[in-house]
């Protein structure tokens, strides 16, 4: 447990002076008894509450000044509560070392099927949206939460030359957060917006107050690659700006380091995985890295997936729960206070 106002637990040192007062409270009602006249009317009110329960309406007193001494402190607990997430975009790597078949039988069928499934197991709240990158990077379906139109667009992924992680990264971006309008094209093609006539009303990544990584909530990013950026921008500092604007992304590494494709166009090439990119990207976004040599350990990380967009483990502030639990405590010792010693006529 952390705690914002950490100083306030400064005022735990009174509460051995509240004792102290209790007790010299006690000492001097055990002289004052000696002045009355008769033992009678000492005697009733002992026999009213005698033993340990005088002493239990001041203990829960004094514990409820504790709790709302953690209270005032302001703790936070790390609890799992329903994700906020309702978009998430799906940037899928569809270049051609996707004809790997070191996962049968292909890293391209068999990230198709486990997409699907990811898909169609997601809640139905949570809106999808899909972005397919190779030489360069394209919608292949809006967010929709239509299951059907997105199963149907996974269908149609077709190979591409080249590796464009950047590319795939930032178009996925602009389809996550469409009212930013964001102007990527600069990013993309390498040239300087000032010299392409952009108008001055139209918003810029560099005109975008940056926020904390991870603090956008209303949507995320997966992203599954196979093998290295051969082209275009530079993937980290895609995620760079993706941690800017606080969306999370979370990538999967697909595919075996020995994967390669034989007898494509006469020759054989390695495509082996760049994992520490990819660990990379989600790191600076505080999104999470996954690694997948196989359908099934794909289909485990989706499953994963899946749960984690229900359900989010979150740092919570939980100052409230602490004042509630504080008021209760004086409410119960002002009722057996009331119950236990009301005044009585004798």
């Amino acid at each position: 447990m952390h705690f914002i106002w950490p100083h306030a637990l400064w005022g735990f040192l009174l509460v051995p002076l509240f004792v102290a007062g209790y007790l010299w409270l006690l000492k001097r009602q055990r002289k004052q008894a000696f002045g009355y006249s008769t033992l009678l009317l000492v005697n009733r009110a002992l026999n009213a509450g005698q033993g340990w329960r005088r002493h239990l309406p001041p203990a829960l007193m004094l514990l409820a000044v504790m709790v709302g001494l953690l209270g005032l402190a302001r703790p936070n607990a790390d609890l799992v509560l329903p994700a906020d997430y309702r978009t998430l975009v799906v940037a899928v790597d569809v270049s051609l070392s996707m004809l790997a078949e070191d996962v049968p039988p292909s890293r391209m069928q068999a990230a198709q099927s486990t997409v699907k499934t990811f898909i169609s197991d997601l809640p139905k709240d949570i809106r999808v949206g899909l972005v397919t990158f190779a030489g360069t990077a394209q919608i292949a379906q809006r967010v929709t939460d239509d299951r059907a139109e997105l199963l149907a667009a996974v269908d149609r992924f077709r190979l591409q030359r080249a590796t464009a992680t950047g590319s795939g990264l930032l178009l996925a971006m602009a389809v996550l957060r469409p009212e930013l309008e964001l102007d990527i094209e600069p990013l993309i093609y390498g040239f300087n917006p000032s010299q392409r006539g952009r108008r001055a009303s139209e918003p810029s990544l560099f005109d975008l107050k940056p926020v904390a990584p991870g603090s956008y909530q209303a949507g995320a990013i997966v992203l599954i690659s196979d093998g290295r950026r051969t082209t275009g921008p530079d993937p980290i500092a895609a995620a760079q700006l993706a941690a800017q604007l606080g969306i999370r992304v979370f990538t999967v590494a697909f595919g075996t380091p020995d994967g390669f494709i034989p007898g494509f166009d006469g020759r054989a090439f390695y495509a082996a995985v760049d994992e520490r990119t990819l660990q990379s990207m989600a790191l600076l976004t505080e999104g999470e890295f996954f690694k997948a040599e196989n359908a099934e350990q794909m289909a485990s990380i989706y499953e994963q997936l899946t749960t984690q967009f229900a359900l989010e483990r979150s740092r919570t502030e939980v100052s409230a729960l602490f004042a509630a639990a504080s008021a209760l405590l004086v409410l119960f010792a002002a009722m057996l206070s009331v119950y236990w010693f009301r005044r009585r006529d004798y």
